[in-house]
């Protein structure tokens, strides 16, 4: 039976030109090389080699098989090569701090393929607000973080984006407007108003300061989105939401477009000054891969 060395042996030989040489250079004794290279000849049932009185020199035969030999031992080299240039990123842990919407929408399938390329990397994921998620990155708790609009100077790997949207009841006013029409955020800003913030810092009286506008009626403030949608439903005011929070049953509700258009962008982002791990560069690394594949 073949194996590499008996390979290695062949292509060592033919180097050489010399059975004893070769024998030094892959660590076999000259006799158990001369016995290794009959069994394989017998094996094959050709002659790789005519021994001479100081030569081994291939036979006409003997050369094509000893170029597959050079063949085969390069590629093993190759993937030796790969393997030692990708073994740091096969093992780690990956601590990723993010708030609970993106948990739970965004993040799931790019981590299941990453634990599907990178069983041997755990992925441990905070589920914290936004601002939290500030807080972990500038003390360097975390490798990575989701950041809502961050800055182009922060070099974020971009992972998804939706836009604010305006609920209202569906007996109100608003509920009457067309689709395209939309509502601006100053008539929304001047209404009744149920605000939710979904446990971060940017909500609609974040986004009603940034434009210059208050709230100037808010009659109840909650956490929780599903929260808000009931509110609405009792016709306690109006709400502005992102569109991914927005619930599969929208009865007696009216969803309307912002106008114009507001988005939120969700970002990996490195602690500042911070360089990544191979586990974290093979995150990002997959991310990029899977923007990229989502645009062609």
């Amino acid at each position: 039976m073949m194996n590499l060395m008996h390979w290695r042996l062949v292509v060592a030989v033919a180097d050489h030109g010399n059975i004893t040489r070769a024998a030094e250079r892959i660590g076999m004794t000259q006799s158990g090389a001369s016995q290794a290279l009959a069994l394989m000849e017998e094996t094959l049932g050709v002659q790789l080699f005519s021994r001479e009185s100081r030569q081994t020199l291939p036979t006409a035969i003997g050369l094509p098989v000893i170029e597959q030999a050079r063949l085969m031992l390069g590629a093993l080299e190759t993937i030796r090569q790969t393997v030692d240039s990708v073994r740091p990123m096969l093992r780690g842990t990956i601590r990723l701090a993010s708030f609970p919407m993106v948990l739970a929408s965004f993040l799931p399938p790019l981590l299941r393929q990453f634990n599907r390329l990178y069983p041997g990397i755990e992925v441990v994921a905070l589920e914290v607000s936004d601002d939290e998620v500030e807080t972990l990155l500038a003390a360097g708790l975390v490798d990575v973080g989701v950041v809502l609009n961050p800055a182009p100077e922060r070099n974020a790997g971009p992972l998804g984006r939706d836009a604010w949207v305006a609920v209202v009841p569906a007996g109100h006013p608003l509920a009457l407007r067309g689709t395209e029409q939309g509502v601006s955020l100053q008539e929304l800003s001047a209404l009744p108003f149920v605000l939710a913030t979904g446990g971060c810092s940017t909500n609609a009286r974040s986004l009603a300061v940034a434009a210059g506008l208050q709230l100037q009626d808010v009659r109840v403030e909650v956490r929780e989105w599903s929260s808000a949608f009931t509110l609405v439903r009792e016709n306690l005011g109006v709400t502005l939401v992102p569109e991914m929070t927005l619930p599969a049953d929208r009865q007696g509700l009216r969803v309307i477009a912002l106008a114009p258009r507001i988005e939120r962008v969700f970002s990996l982002v490195l602690p500042a000054g911070q360089t990544p791990s191979p586990a974290v560069q093979a995150l990002l690394d997959l991310l990029a891969d899977t923007a990229h594949a989502t645009t062609r």
